[in-house]
């Protein structure tokens, strides 16, 4: 079985280094968003790199799990595997919808978007301060712009059986929130894809061994 991973806003393939599978791993690239796209489009046209012949899994890491929750409605995942992220609009901060309302991103020049690396360490709750820079120096603020537009407008209220979430307990971005299936990684920040990686696989290969049992 296939595993695909969409990686964070921002964020390339990089945070999926430090994770032991048991399973044939496939990061998906980002490609760039059209004008005006919409998160349902967007997602429709990345999907096209997955190979649906045989049974595969998706993994969303943060903003990815957006992506990931839209590409599960087109398709049909064995199982869906969401960390720290959010499968539903209502498991967003409530702060992040009035940002929608209010269209603020949209008057932010990009350029603003790539935050001071010290605050960024502290947001994102991260330990491995290499690849947190790494990343953040290749980051595509143009990108972040436009999924953090369509992060704040999500409409997402569907809610499957096939989902898990994986959550840290002090992730200042996307805190634990809802109704739908979740394992906690104790003082898990919003990086613990990196962070708690042996924990997080450990989680994964056991949920994932289940779903083919």
């Amino acid at each position: 079985m296939k595993v695909y991973g969409i990686s964070g806003l921002g964020a390339d393939k990089r945070v999926f280094k430090h994770l032991s599978l048991d399973f044939e791993f496939l990061p998906i690239d980002w490609i760039t968003p059209k004008n005006d796209e919409s998160i349902k489009h967007y997602s429709e046209r990345l999907s096209k790199v997955i190979d649906t012949k045989n049974d595969f899994c998706l993994i969303g890491v943060s903003f990815g799990g957006l992506i990931a929750t839209e590409i599960s409605q087109i398709l049909n995942p064995k199982k869906v595997i969401l960390i720290s992220s959010a499968h539903t609009k209502n498991e967003l901060r409530p702060i992040y919808k009035w940002f929608g309302k209010v269209k603020i991103i949209k008057l932010i020049p990009a350029f603003l978007l790539n935050p001071p690396r010290i605050l960024a360490k502290y947001i994102m709750g991260a330990k491995n301060n290499l690849i947190l820079n790494e990343i953040l120096d290749d980051t595509d603020a143009s990108f972040v712009k436009w999924a953090l537009y369509e992060l704040t407008r999500w409409q997402n209220s569907k809610q499957s059986n096939t989902v898990l979430k994986i959550n840290g307990t002090i992730d200042k971005l996307i805190p634990p929130r809802g109704t739908t299936r979740m394992k906690l990684i104790q003082n898990g920040g919003h990086f613990m894809i990196v962070d708690r990686a042996d924990e997080i696989s450990k989680i994964i290969n056991n949920e994932l061994h289940n779903s083919l049992a």
